[in-house]
């Protein structure tokens, strides 16, 4: 016993010293950069239809540099090819920088304050925000971020006996007015047309694509289009427990009805075929994503990635004879994650077509599903009560951690009869502790029998050791589905509790002051429960050790989740008080429920306990 006692503590104060130290000291990490297309210069570039654009000059006969390419990304092109250019289109909500090079995009900047990427403030940042120091605000979200030789985003290629290259050079030609670029290019006998066209609002883009065989013979392969993002390691964590909560963007397609998605890892790409509904690069809390807006389509989509590369790619079959064409019309989306927004987001690219019919009009198996790619895993149900929950209450409020708080009182009002019950068995489990140390000692060389003798004491007292867990078991979902929904749902995101010190729900809180505040209640909690069967030296041990345990775990999570686990224990406490005193005023009844008249809560604990 003493060498148990010595080794939990020796474990305690080992990861406690731990703790300290990658908190004190965290890992430097380099300030995020800009992409290089967000530095393009609106004033004094070349007018390109009546858009501002820049004119870059080869880098030598016959080369053209692709748009913010690293070394290795020239790509061999004729003396007669078009200049490369890159076209700036401001939009309210997004500003695109697309590339002559590929026709695709450079850079897709959101624009307004929550359109940033989350802050990453060290812990004495944090302590000098509280003090009044101020910080520079986070770089725009981008959802377009080339990668070195790698295909654009948005850009297409045809594989084959005669390919068109991904990179190849297009002119283009465009206008304000009409909200319409054009651009064309063509290799080895394909003819290509990419229209891009708009609106003044929303985040979608319409993209028709058309493909011509201007040779002589017939002409067969695969049409390729591609949404690419380069990785950044440094600023990307993968998920783990006592680290970041996760933040790696991820290639994805949604094939056949479900949601496919590739972490970045080292084992090859993954390859669905079937009927593609969309394809795109997850971003956490946004999207970037095309698809066909006239219905899935049949062909396969590939995934891959890796530290420094995410590419999702979609494959359709394409075989055109001498002067025959195939004209494929999408969408493309890149903005927040917002379900509301998802669902809805063809309206803007039918719109820029001119077609005037709104989607309920549309049939259902024609609409992509964008919604799927906010995906809430196993506990998608129970996410998707909370959020309706906390939208409810955060439209009277107007403050999310409000209605965190509100929620977790909804929770405990709606488990008292269960806590009720609880409070009971452990009040008469408090009775019982002289005759279970009594027992102990009487067998205590026979645990059988030692076991035995408890159950027996407890049926006869009408009292259940396991009732005390039953209420942790039943709000463990509930912990689980809000921190799924708080690292998913982007209403949440970027959104305060209190001023300056929680700007962000969905981050941990950088001051660590909530966990500690949450460590300290629960050491009260846990010291108001019973804790049948143990000696009072390793109660003690266990009073102390698996609060500072759990603090730890959550010192990294979102500060959503901390606050409603705060919030449960505060009330927890004062339930545990209340229920205290008015068992007292009567005498402490109410442990022995009448013969035969078992509660569903007792039947329920007691099988707990047997299992």
């Amino acid at each position: 016993m003493d060498s148990q006692k010595r080794t939990l503590l020796a474990m305690g104060i080992s990861f406690a010293m731990v703790m300290v130290y990658l908190f004190l000291f965290p890992p430097k990490t380099p300030p995020r950069e800009q992409n290089a297309a967000q530095a393009v210069t609106l004033d004094g570039g070349s007018e390109v239809g009546g858009l501002r654009g820049n004119e870059s000059a080869s880098a030598s006969p016959g080369q053209t540099p692709g748009a913010n390419a690293g070394p290795g990304a020239l790509t061999q092109k004729s003396a007669n090819a078009p200049l490369h250019r890159d076209i700036t289109v401001e939009r309210p909500l997004v500003h695109y920088v697309f590339s002559s090079d590929g026709a695709g995009l450079s850079s897709a900047v959101l624009q307004g304050e929550r359109m940033r990427y989350q802050q990453q403030v060290t812990f004495a940042q944090g302590w000098q925000r509280v003090f009044g120091k101020k910080f520079p605000p986070s770089p725009q979200v981008n959802l377009a971020v080339p990668a070195a030789g790698e295909p654009l985003p948005f850009s297409v290629a045809i594989t084959g006996p005669t390919p068109l290259d991904a990179h190849a050079a297009y002119s283009v030609e465009g206008t304000a007015a009409a909200h319409k670029l054009v651009f064309t290019a063509e290799q080895n006998g394909w003819h290509v047309t990419k229209t891009f066209q708009w609106v003044d609002d929303g985040f979608e883009l319409a993209m028709l694509l058309n493909v011509e065989n201007r040779s002589a013979t017939v002409r067969s392969g695969e049409l390729a289009l591609y949404d690419v993002r380069a990785g950044d390691p440094t600023q990307e964590q993968a998920p783990s427990m006592l680290g970041s909560i996760g933040n790696q963007t991820q290639p994805s397609c949604y094939v056949e009805d479900k949601y496919r998605q590739q972490r970045p890892t080292e084992k090859p790409g993954e390859e669905f075929k079937g009927k593609v509904n969309f394809l795109g690069v997850d971003h956490q809390y946004f999207l970037s994503a095309l698809y066909p807006l006239d219905g899935p389509v049949t062909g396969r989509c590939t995934v891959h990635a890796t530290e420094t590369l995410r590419v999702a790619t979609l494959f359709l079959p394409l075989n055109l004879a001498p002067g025959q064409s195939s004209t494929q019309r999408f969408g493309i989306y890149t903005g927040p994650r917002d379900t509301t927004l998802l669902a809805v987001a063809p309206s803007g690219a039918l719109r820029a077509l001119g077609e005037g019919q709104t989607l309920a009009s549309l049939s259902p198996d024609r609409l992509p599903k964008l919604e799927k790619a906010v995906d809430y895993g196993y506990f998608a149900v129970i996410c998707q009560v909370l959020l309706v929950v906390l939208k409810f209450f955060h439209r009277f409020v107007g403050n999310w951690g409000v209605a965190i708080i509100l929620l977790t009182v909804s929770v405990k009002i709606a488990l008292l009869p269960l806590t009720h019950r609880m409070m009971i068995g452990q009040e008469a489990m408090k009775k019982l502790q002289p005759k279970l140390e009594a027992m102990k000692k009487k067998f205590a060389n026979d645990k059988e029998a030692q076991q035995r003798e408890q159950m027996k004491l407890f049926q006869q007292e009408g009292v259940n050791p396991a009732g005390s867990c039953l209420l942790l078991v039943v709000q463990m979902p509930v912990w689980f589905a809000l921190f799924t929904t708080l690292r998913n749902s982007y209403d949440i995101y970027r959104e305060p509790f209190f001023g300056s010190l929680y700007t962000d729900l969905t981050f941990k809180d950088p001051t660590f002051l909530l966990p500690v505040l949450l460590g300290v209640s629960q050491l009260i909690t846990t010291r108001l429960q019973p804790q049948p069967g143990m000696d009072p030296s390793q109660a003690r041990i266990m009073n102390w050790f698996m609060p500072i345990v759990f603090t730890a775990f959550l010192l990294n999570y979102p500060m959503g989740l901390t606050l409603y686990i705060f919030t449960n224990n505060v009330i927890s406490v004062a339930q545990t008080y209340g229920i205290r005193k008015w068992l007292q005023r009567r005498g402490g009844g109410g442990a022995n429920p009448p013969a035969g008249k078992k509660t569903l809560v007792a039947r329920t604990t007691e099988g707990l306990a047997r299992s």
